[in-house]
């Protein structure tokens, strides 16, 4: 009876390890891949963790080489609010923008996403989350049916689950994730662009 008891424990058990992993798997990609590929991204400047003021902010510079190496054209996330300049002022707005999960508005005409097969999207981690403008890019374009390859850098906060935010937001595939101390982005790029190179490999983009 008490070996049944255990057996029966056992069970529930991993019955409710199953039940707590919740939702959909994400889709993921398998390479190559290949066709037209657009970079999209958002990176701010000003005063940085780690860096100071920089007139590049990180996350261009990992986008820059991805372009460069993949032939893929860019679209900028540019807000039509600029944050301030200021590190923690900044930090203070994008913190109220996720609490009240706020969808700020871009500057300019979304990118005709149906031209392309690969979408590369860059993005800072804040608050261990996308910038909330790139929500209101999601929103406004769908990235159902593409594949989508996330880079990002941050300052030891790593990827914070970004990669699933945005298969569970889009509805896309999407491949392993780049992530970059804004740091070695920033004040060590013949590293980063070794790295950055090295992913694209890896996730196996060809043009």
């Amino acid at each position: 009876m008490k070996k049944w008891f255990t057996l029966l424990t056992l069970a529930l058990f991993a019955l409710a390890l199953t039940a707590c992993g919740g939702g959909a798997p994400e889709k993921k990609a398998s390479a190559p891949l290949k066709g037209r590929a657009l970079v999209v991204y958002y990176s701010r400047a000003d005063e940085n963790s780690g860096v100071g003021y920089i007139e590049k902010g990180n996350t261009k510079i990992l986008a820059e080489f991805i372009a460069k190496a993949t032939g893929a054209d860019m679209f900028e996330i540019v807000p039509a609010k600029p944050y301030p300049k200021q590190y923690k002022a900044a930090t203070e707005v994008a913190k109220k923008e996720k609490e009240e999960n706020a969808r700020p508005e871009i500057v300019g005409t979304m990118p005709d996403v149906s031209k392309y097969d690969v979408i590369f999207f860059g993005y800072p981690i804040w608050w261990h989350d996308l910038p909330m403008v790139c929500y209101t890019f999601f929103d406004k374009v769908k990235l159902e049916g593409k594949t989508v390859a996330p880079f990002c850098t941050h300052e030891g906060s790593g990827l914070s689950d970004t990669d699933r935010f945005i298969a569970k937001t889009t509805g896309a595939t999407v491949t392993e994730a780049l992530e970059m101390y804004g740091t070695k982005a920033q004040n060590w790029k013949d590293e980063a662009k070794q790295e950055t190179l090295a992913w694209l490999k890896k996730i196996g983009y060809e043009k």
